[in-house]
């Protein structure tokens, strides 16, 4: 007898997770977990990263993530607002900005902040604010399209009520576009603050000392010093304890001001 259309779906997906058990048994019986074990999960190793894997790493991580989004932040507000502004000038330059520093990988960014800068005007600047510089101008372009949406996602009759009350043009902006606007976007937002999280390990290329890595350097570090894997499952673990709780906010965040807008991205 024919099976109907829901019957063969329903056959189809038993089917899908019939085969994912055996693949996943099959794996497991031919693994071998004393070289696994060994090469991923050393405790003793593990034990040697702590505590300077908390007290200098997580928390450098934590201050460059934290430094690199104030920064891009108040850029990216900048550039939203030049973006809508009816000066040409301000437009263009926004947008020939955000376009970019959008192409550009961030490794790029960071090799001509820390490198191609003080070359270039033959002065040095300090790691913290260099590499602050570099996560700021990587982040600012694509927050500043995020922002944008949610400036432009504003209902007008918003901005009318304001000026009919005598509000200048950028009082309103101020006093009532902008915040309703980030509540708008912090979804979005929150997920620029992991990717900056994990931006934030190329902070090594600017040079570093013991007391200034950040998880990715230290892991790497550790690494020369080991015989296996365990270093980067420490780093690993320390870096989804930051993005972890941001991704349950962001989740909590689009469920109470909805999905976000158009114009945020990946760097």
């Amino acid at each position: 007898m024919a099976l109907s259309r829901r019957q063969r779906r329903s056959a189809f997906r038993t089917g899908q997770y019939v085969l994912l058990l055996v693949i996943v048994i099959v794996l497991a019986l031919l693994a071998d977990w004393s070289k696994i074990g060994k090469a991923f999960f050393d405790l003793d190793v593990a034990a040697k990263q702590f505590p300077d894997v908390i007290t200098v790493a997580l928390k450098n991580t934590v201050i460059f993530t934290a430094l690199g989004f104030v920064l891009g932040l108040g850029l990216g507000l900048l550039l939203a607002l030049m973006r809508l502004s009816s000066v040409g000038p301000y437009r263009w330059f926004a947008r020939g900005y955000i376009e970019f520093f959008r192409g550009l990988p961030a490794l790029l960014i960071f090799l001509a902040v820390g490198i191609g800068v003080p070359t270039a005007f033959n002065t040095q600047l300090p790691r913290n604010v260099a590499i602050m510089l570099a996560l700021g101008i990587v982040s600012s372009a694509y927050m500043a399209e995020t922002i944008r949406a949610g400036i432009q996602a504003v209902p007008r009759g918003q901005v009318e009520a304001a000026r009919s009350l005598g509000m200048s043009p950028a009082r309103t902006m101020i006093t009532v576009v902008i915040p309703q606007a980030f509540r708008i976007i912090l979804p979005p937002l929150a997920n620029e603050l992991i990717m900056l999280t994990k931006d934030s390990s190329l902070a090594f290329l600017l040079g570093t000392t013991p007391a200034q890595q950040e998880l990715a350097q230290f892991s790497r570090q550790a690494l020369l010093e080991a015989k296996g894997l365990t270093p980067i499952v420490v780093a690993g673990l320390c870096y989804l304890v930051i993005t972890i709780p941001l991704s349950i906010l962001q989740q909590r965040l689009e469920k109470k001001y909805g999905a976000g807008v158009p114009g945020g991205g990946t760097v």
